[in-house]
């Protein structure tokens, strides 16, 4: 999770809520934040939101404020406008909270709009957000209709809106063992509000808002149609540590409420085999040794362990339980996973696969839409709308991990199609295979400009229309910031941009003041033909600060971005400007990518490596971003998603570097090409002289006057 300012994949970025609490005439909020329980806080006083100032804002401040709007207890008090700078007054300005009060307010405090503080100051929470979901209807905690709480009202989710990974995460956070879906006819009880959502998790995700979230144009259901999910409600016995995913990693087993590692003594397939099965992680491909610096350490559990490949649980298999001391091997189970790389969204780019613990691409070599519809429809996309070969979606790097892939289209995973064996190929990376699935979304304005246009959505591989039916100025707003298009936009009824000729996909589109995104506002479901007529397109003109339309931004944020350290002014260690300070970037998920954004935005041509590890020396003061995810085709750095530093997970040993072709707009002319410039004007000067004395020569000859020979050899000293 996908960047922030933006939709970093390549991934989708998530909903942007506010929780409210009203205590008397004064009111609580977080705003800005990934989810309902962090973001800015502010507060509305007198009929007047404002925000609050971080003058010894600490964690006890943090926990009154989490208290307050049901959100569990302080995970983190930030100050320095970690969620983005607020506007109006600064109400409060240092609070000193025992962290047992009722509201903020209650705290000692220098008074209200006591005061006036720089808005870069204002401060943040990130709080547990604990008693966010439950499981209702069951016959224990474990199981029954998914219910998510969203300020004080709790609403069920469709069935349609979650799927087996989101399940899993379910699960995993209400410490009920594993998961498995049902209909939701199990536990029915067709009353309450219906949660419109649909969650995009990946399995890994510690709780269920973590995972991406999607509104715009999903299809309503009633509470008889929503979600159950049924738990194994065991505690975990068994785990797989410091892998990608809950079925990746080192065997770890608890055993009288201590966990231990599995030694690698006699470990075989069949052995995999009953983990996978246990922590219903599908089929064990393979059972292989980690790396020694991967390798743990700590309490043994289990040795000797050998499985027959039929038991439901490890401890079932002859093994011999230990206590020893840290020596010894653990075993890596693998699992299989599936991503696109590279597209503007999620749902569309370069194909790679994670083997191995290693991720790898796809060669295009007979690739259809057959095997993209397998694809697809294993990420949740939908079905295939295009195959694409030769790299379409950029070169990968490293392994080439499958060629000649043969689907029917029927199979439930890529690597169960036919294909040659794993890492064989006769391939390139030129050769990468892409795919473009049907729930693949993206927004454009067109017959305007970049900032003004009909507004129209790409929606299962095809452009349509957005009809304004009862759209609000907000909602336009909310497409202007969208499409990075400033904070304010209006709609235009005069209809001066033209007639579509495609679908009309959505209607009746309502966004609040919390969304930066058109895909996080409510609609009607996806219909081709939501219009009457196309007098009932939307028309927009966005207004505010406008993103750029030129190839290369010559001088423009050059106070924002800067490389230093290189040897010219195209090659350095990455360094912006925030909150009156230069500050680095941490080179976690630095790649290409990346580099390529800050090359243009710097009229540095494109990036020819994008270098980690203080490459240029290590920086100083802080460091503002970390796990910068662009695409590589945005104008600024600023558009990729990304996300502040907190903590200490990086220090400027990691800072981001790039080296840059070099490109500038005030481009640098290096001295080979000056010493060949003077040399060919003195031999362009020679050679005229030289025609200069024939010529004079003739003319003497011939009479000719002194002057026309001095108007000739100026004109030949011209054409050098």
């Amino acid at each position: 999770m996908a960047t922030m300012g933006h939709l970093s994949t390549p991934v989708l970025r998530l909903l942007l809520l506010s929780i409210k609490v009203s205590l008397g005439d004064d009111e609580l909020r977080l705003t800005n934040g990934t989810g309902p329980c962090s973001g800015r806080v502010e507060i509305k006083h007198k009929e007047e939101w404002g925000t609050v100032c971080d003058g010894d804002w600490n964690i006890k401040d943090a926990e009154v404020v989490c208290k307050q709007v049901g959100c569990g207890s302080a995970v983190h008090a930030l100050n320095r406008a970690p969620f983005g700078e607020g506007s109006g007054k600064t109400w409060l300005y240092r609070v000193d909270c025992r962290g047992d009060e009722s509201a903020l307010w209650d705290c000692p405090h220098t008074g209200w709009d006591a005061f006036t503080c720089p808005h870069y100051f204002d401060v943040g929470v990130i709080c547990s957000g604990f008693s966010r979901l439950r499981l209702d209807g069951g016959d224990t905690a474990c199981s029954g209709h998914l219910k998510v709480k969203q300020a004080e009202t709790w609403s069920t989710v469709c069935y349609s809106h979650i799927d087996f990974s989101a399940a899993s995460v379910i699960c995993n956070e209400l410490k009920c063992g594993h998961a498995s879906i049902e209909t939701g006819d199990l536990f029915v009880d067709g009353n309450g509000f219906v949660w419109k959502d649909v969650f995009h998790c990946e399995g890994s995700e510690s709780c269920l808002w973590d995972c991406a979230r999607v509104v715009l144009g999903n299809p309503t259901c009633s509470a008889r149609e929503t979600a159950t999910v049924v738990c194994s409600g065991l505690p975990d016995s068994l785990r797989l540590s410091d892998g990608e995913s809950r079925c990746d990693g080192r065997v770890e087993i608890s055993l009288h409420g201590m966990w231990g590692r599995v030694l690698d003594d006699d470990w075989s397939i069949k052995d995999a085999t009953v983990v996978c099965r246990q922590l219903q992680c599908g089929i064990a491909k393979k059972a292989y040794y980690l790396p020694r610096s991967e390798r743990g350490i700590g309490l043994v559990g289990l040795r000797s362990v050998q499985c027959d490949g039929n038991e439901t649980q490890l401890v079932l298999c002859k093994t011999s339980h230990s206590q020893a001391l840290p020596t010894g091997v653990a075993e890596d189970v693998e699992s299989k996973k599936i991503r696109l790389v590279n597209g503007t969204q999620r749902c569309a780019g370069r194909v790679e696969i994670y083997h191995d613990g290693i991720w790898g691409t796809i060669c295009d070599d007979n690739w259809d839409l057959s095997d993209a519809n397998v694809v697809c429809k294993q990420l949740g996309c939908g079905y295939a709308i295009k195959a694409f070969v030769s790299a379409h979606y950029g070169e990968g790097s490293g392994q080439i991990w499958l060629d000649d892939v043969n689907c029917t289209g029927a199979e439930s995973g890529l690597w169960a199609c036919p294909s040659r064996a794993w890492g064989q190929h006769n391939c390139q990376h030129k050769e990468d295979a892409g795919v473009l699935c049907s729930e693949f979304l993206d927004l454009r304005l067109v017959n305007g400009n970049d900032c003004a246009g009909r507004l129209e959505v790409f929606y299962n591989g095809t452009w349509g229309s957005i009809c304004s039916n009862h759209m609000s100025q907000l909602t336009a707003i909310t497409a202007c910031k969208h499409l990075n298009c400033g904070d304010g936009g209006e709609i235009d009824k005069d209809f001066k941009y033209g007639r579509g000729s495609g679908p009309t996909w959505l209607d009746h589109i309502d966004c609040n003041k919390q969304h930066s995104s058109l895909w996080h506002c409510q609609s009607d479901p996806w219909d081709p033909q939501s219009c009457d007529n196309r007098a009932e397109e939307t028309h927009i003109s966005c207004t505010g600060n406008y993103k750029s339309t030129q190839k290369y931004v010559c001088f423009a944020d050059r106070e924002k971005l800067r490389v230093v350290g290189g040897e010219d002014v195209c090659s350095g260690r990455v360094e912006i400007w925030n909150h009156g300070s230069w500050g680095t970037i941490c080179d976690d998920s630095w790649d290409i990518a990346d580099a390529n954004v800050v090359c243009r935005q710097l009229g540095c041509g494109s990036a020819v490596s994008a270098l980690s590890e203080a490459a240029f020396g290590e920086g100083t003061g802080p460091i503002w971003l970390e796990k910068i995810h662009c695409k590589g085709t945005e104008l600024s750095l600023w558009d990729c998603p990304s996300k502040p530093l907190f903590g200490k997970s990086c220090d400027h040993k990691e800072d981001a570097a790039v080296d840059c072709s070099g490109g500038r707009c005030t481009s640098k002319i290096s001295a080979p090409v000056i010493v060949c410039v003077i040399l060919g004007a003195l031999l362009c000067l020679v050679l005229a002289i030289l025609a200069g004395q024939i010529r004079s020569a003739r003319a003497q000859k011939k009479g000719v006057s002194l002057s026309t020979v001095m108007k000739y050899l100026l004109e030949e000293a011209g054409k050098c």
